[in-house]
């Protein structure tokens, strides 16, 4: 089949390399790709958000599945025009990608639907929100409503930090996504990402995984949108995904069903696990960005065909299947990430660093100039490894990262700590 894959990150590159090995596979175009995604499929340049031109390319190179990646696409309705014209689709529609564009959306739903979170209050003002704070104490968490990039969550320690939370939200520092905000309790515990793969009536569990959000070693700085991660999480166990599944996923399946917005795709719950058992945080209506990178190569079915049926309704009867390998990925970003990241640097020894074995190199924010490659965004490169043990994934990953000549680039030194450190005990 002829597949158009929709994003730019490493995100992406990691679906292009999986779908690309997929014997139904006749042609993979990326729209708009990266130096990583041309050495397995062809880039394409189309303006993802006119939807016209999307279904036009579509429908003059006979694409017979699209992969959505990134969520504004979704959230702003791309999959709804190409499902109105025939083309399969796997990503949700608008109505479904509400679970990812607004989380008082999502935190509606589950008061009514008595799916376990957070304790939370939405505001469209300042002024309320402000008095609100006023009643709790800290720590608190307060949200842009929107999407803002993986960055728009502070995580207050102090009520006066909650306060200029609030201010700087409703001043635009997350523009329309802090036009609304959500203030929710403070959750204790680990968190983990859970990954669920949906038809719009029935779901299997995919996948597991643990990011590190914070810029740098021992979780310190800013949130950023992802600094690593690792695949699986052992601490999400069997009987621990299974609650998962009935008391977070099909209820949310169920209530997008009876709210004429089934939902389809990959269902990403970003988890709390507390003593009272684990807690939906948030939803993505996508995998994530660099879980992807970690999940996907441990994938042992065919992606394309898993995706295929998916968007036609049609899940398999078995859940995916995955090698027993351990994946560990770390992200290497550009100097001055999260704040305003140098680009333009130039990267060198790539190669070098390919040659090694168990390593996967993806790219996230890079260009080509004259030949060059070099950095065009904030989180740049990443570099996955595999092996039996994260222990071991963890030392191929930075044996890798050493290989890389790239004098303005960072990346954190500890990816996978915890599972390190469970592996150890």
């Amino acid at each position: 089949m002829n597949i158009l894959l929709i994003g730019s990150g490493g995100r992406e590159h990691a679906i292009a390399n999986a779908l690309a090995k997929s014997p139904r596979l006749k042609q993979l175009f990326i729209s708009p790709g990266n130096p990583g995604t041309a050495q397995v499929g062809a880039n394409v340049s189309l303006d993802n958000s006119d939807h016209d031109a999307v279904r036009q390319f579509c429908q003059d190179r006979a694409i017979e599945l699209v992969v959505i990646g990134p969520e504004q696409p979704l959230i702003d309705g791309l999959s709804d025009a190409l499902v109105k014209a025939g083309i399969a689709v796997f990503g949700p529609s608008q109505a479904a990608a509400q679970l990812e564009g607004s989380k008082g959306f999502t935190k509606d739903l589950c008061r009514d639907n008595h799916i376990p979170t957070a304790d939370y209050a939405a505001f469209d003002n300042e002024k309320d929100a402000q008095a609100y704070l006023r009643t709790k104490s800290a720590p608190i968490v307060v949200k842009a409503d929107g999407v803002a990039a993986g960055k728009g969550v502070v995580v207050a320690m102090t009520l006066e930090e909650a306060q200029q939370a609030v201010s700087a939200m409703f001043a635009g520092a997350f523009g329309a996504a802090g036009a609304q905000i959500v203030v929710e309790e403070f959750l204790s515990g680990e968190e983990a990402s859970f990954f669920a793969i949906c038809d719009g009536t029935r779901a299997h569990p995919f996948a597991t995984a643990q990011d590190h959000k914070r810029v740098g070693d021992g979780d310190t700085g800013p949130n950023t949108g992802g600094m690593g991660a690792y695949s699986p999480a052992s601490i999400i166990s069997s009987a621990l995904s299974q609650q998962v599944m009935d008391e977070i996923i099909y209820p949310t399946l169920k209530a997008m069903q009876a709210r004429g917005a089934p939902f389809s795709g990959i269902l990403y719950a970003g988890l709390m696990l507390t003593q009272q058992g684990p807690k939906l945080i948030e939803y993505n209506v996508r995998f994530g960005d660099p879980e992807a990178q970690a999940i996907l190569p441990r994938l042992e079915d065919d992606l394309a065909a898993l995706m295929f049926d998916c968007a036609r309704g049609n899940l398999p009867i078995d859940p995916p299947q995955f090698t027993q390998n351990k994946t560990l990925t770390v992200v290497m970003a550009a100097q001055n990430y999260p704040d305003k990241p140098i680009t333009g640097t130039q990267i060198h020894k790539l190669e070098e660093a390919e040659k090694l074995s168990d390593i996967i190199i993806t790219h996230a924010g890079t260009r080509l100039e004259h030949g060059q490659l070099v950095a065009a965004g904030g989180r740049v490169l990443n570099i996955t490894a595999s092996a039996p043990t994260i222990c071991e994934a963890q030392q191929k990953a930075y044996a890798a990262a050493q290989k890389i000549n790239w004098r303005e680039g960072f990346y954190r030194h500890d990816i996978g700590w915890r599972e390190v450190l469970r592996e150890k005990v």
